[in-house]
């Protein structure tokens, strides 16, 4: 199946298809008219087109109507959209651009709400794009390197559509919040894709923290999907009496954490699904009934955590009495895809990043992981994160998830700093969400049982913020290219040999 035959399966539907928010207004229109508007606009941009080019279309556009009709516009044609980072600038979206062979770039909404304004009927462009054909570009977010540009196909977005429709019990009746940026694959395989299967409403806004609940109560959105923090952040906003009083009963997404995930439900009265995957799409681990604290879920067939260096599976990961992972050294390893690519369609124009994944004829992920006894896979960081203290291997998650049990801690990064000596110190930057004084955060570390003395943070930094991606995944590697905190203002340092922070 394709996008095309989603969209064509509901031109002549007049429910609710798309809503957005206009001069304080909620419009709409109908799958009729959603599929005509972009009909009229993928002929406007093919006429713009060189034929003997490829036929990709950049968008640069924040979320809003324009945005949603040129998802359609590139399903219904013969182009390709691709989905540029609005928060990349100069050189670097320059670079985007030329790697991703961009003919047109859209950087306004005119085009497509003159396609919007005008009733004229227009032919349907004449393509016939099959469920392996490339339906859109999406860059990864970029947190260990330059972004990539992931090829999606038809039934990329097709194939996930389906899938959450069945698993999150989604139906025609429901109402999708996307506030997720469109140019990445959350918003478009977890937001948009399924309401193109049901012929569901959706509605489309930018991400607003205190913005969330107005528009899912004005939108009548009962479900919405997620990436990153953004429950984070809307836990953040004052609570209120009624905060439960709304129709939103699902939400969905990926990296959230467990005090996030119960808190947001509890206070919003809704369900929250938490999920693992990437814009590749080939490694997925499930969140399950009665999974240890702690724990990344369930991985889906053919996952498997296996050692960089001889492709093996590694051994179950050990725990001591106070639930301390002991052989680090030997149970973490990389979350690779054994059966082959799964969803994964190559990167567009850079063969040596694609070999990088593609290695033996199995999809490694970058993400590293541990797998306990019982099959369930532990989050330890990107390949990038180990930490060596005084000869000892530390992954980065494990420690984040101890320093997120504080209650006063909203966010936690940590990362790795160079010792004076050999090797690496912890450092970690925390966002409060209250007041947390170097004494009483002591007193919280020598009270985690299964915190290893090697792992307690070295330097601490006390930030308002953290370097971001655009779809909210933190920069390590900008917080490390500051160095050393020196102590002072915001900066606690602990005791070489000792456990107080001054």
């Amino acid at each position: 199946m394709t996008v095309r035959d989603l969209l064509l399966a509901r031109a002549d539907d007049d429910r609710p298809a798309l809503r957005w928010r206009e001069a304080g207004s909620v419009r709409e229109l109908s799958w009729r008219q959603y599929v005509a508007t972009a009909a009229r606009l993928a002929a406007a941009l093919e006429r713009r087109l060189d034929p003997a080019l490829p036929p990709h279309v950049g968008v640069l556009l924040p979320n809003g109507p324009a945005f949603a009709l040129h998802l359609a516009a590139a399903g219904l044609g013969g182009h390709v959209l691709v989905g540029l980072n609005t928060t990349r600038r100069g050189a670097a979206l320059d670079a985007d651009v030329a790697l991703a062979d961009c003919q047109v770039v859209v950087d306004a909404d005119e085009p497509a709400l003159a396609a919007l304004a005008d009733p004229a009927e227009v032919p349907l462009p004449d393509a016939a794009p099959t469920a392996a054909s490339l339906f859109m570009l999406i860059f990864t977010s970029g947190t260990s390197g330059s972004p990539k540009a992931v090829r999606v196909t038809h039934d990329k977005i097709t194939g996930p559509g389906t899938h959450l429709v069945g698993r999150l019990g989604l139906s025609a009746d429901d109402v999708h919040y996307v506030s997720m940026p469109m140019f990445h694959s959350n918003a478009v395989m977890a937001g948009w894709a399924p309401a193109l299967t049901t012929g569901a409403a959706f509605a489309v806004a930018g991400f607003s923290a205190r913005g969330f609940l107005p528009d899912v109560r004005d939108f009548g959105a009962t479900y919405a999907n997620y990436v990153g923090k953004p429950l984070t952040y809307v836990l953040a906003t004052p609570a209120l009496p009624d905060d439960a009083a709304n129709p939103l009963r699902l939400v969905f997404g990926n990296e959230a954490n467990e005090a996030d995930i119960a808190a947001f439900a509890a206070r919003f009265g809704c369900e929250v699904i938490d999920s693992y995957s990437s814009t590749e799409n080939a490694v997925i681990v499930q969140r399950r009934a009665g999974m240890p604290s702690g724990a990344l879920g369930m991985p889906l067939p053919g996952v498997a955590v296996l050692s960089p260096e001889t492709s093996e599976v590694v051994p179950d990961a050990r725990f001591d009495d106070a639930g301390r992972l002991v052989n680090a050294d030997e149970a973490i390893g990389e979350l690779v895809n054994t059966t082959g690519s799964g969803a994964f369609a190559g990167y567009y124009n850079d063969a040596a990043a694609e070999a990088e994944r593609m290695r033996g004829g199995m999809y490694w992920s970058g993400d590293l992981a541990y797998r306990d006894a019982d099959g369930w896979i532990y989050f330890a960081g990107r390949s990038g994160e180990w930490l060596r203290v005084d000869g000892e291997n530390l992954a980065a998650a494990p420690i984040e998830r101890i320093l997120l049990r504080h209650p006063a801690i909203g966010e936690a990064a940590v990362y790795a700093v160079p010792d004076a000596k050999v090797g690496d110190q912890v450092a970690c930057a925390l966002i409060l969400r209250s007041a947390l004084a170097p004494g009483a955060f002591e007193e919280f570390l020598a009270a985690q049982a299964d915190l290893s003395g090697k792992a307690w943070p070295r330097y601490v930094r006390v930030v308002d913020a953290l370097p971001r991606t655009a779809t909210n995944k933190v920069l390590k590697r900008t917080l490390a290219a500051d160095g050393v905190p020196m102590a002072g203002d915001g900066v606690w340092v602990r005791e070489e040999r000792g456990t107080s922070y001054a």
